[in-house]
């Protein structure tokens, strides 16, 4: 099986059986209940999943990081700059930060969703 629809399975398999977290935000962000954005769960974006992504003209991407993150940041690293060539802004934030701060969050996705979008890098750069 291809690598596209291994992705799209595991998207698939990941919004049936959301963290916590991940179903307490998106029942802020679905239907365009939030700032009118058009929010995706667990969204397929080159060869990385999102957590929740708000494409075009916006190009947000928002990631929940759960406690086996801090074992990974060099990949996410990697991730996020990938996705920031892709034209997208990426922003992370813990599941306490969603747990205990959720309006803090949503001013912050608020705040950026009214930022200027990035405009994709005309090479992107090779990453593993």
């Amino acid at each position: 099986m291809a690598r596209d629809q291994l992705l799209l399975q595991r998207a698939r398999a990941m919004r049936r059986e959301p963290t916590p977290f991940e179903q307490q935000l998106w029942l802020a962000l679905r239907a365009r209940r939030f700032a009118e954005a058009k929010f995706r769960q667990q969204v397929v974006i080159g060869r990385y999943i999102a957590d929740f992504a708000c494409r075009l003209p916006r190009k947000l991407v928002i990631e929940i990081d759960g406690d086996s993150h801090g074992d990974q940041l060099a990949y996410d690293a990697r991730r996020d700059v990938r996705l920031t060539a892709l034209g997208y802004r990426v922003l992370r934030f813990t599941n306490r930060e969603v747990g205990g701060n959720l309006d803090g969050v949503l001013t912050t996705i608020a705040l950026a969703l009214d930022a200027p979008s990035l405009p994709p890098r005309s090479a992107a750069p090779s990453l593993p």
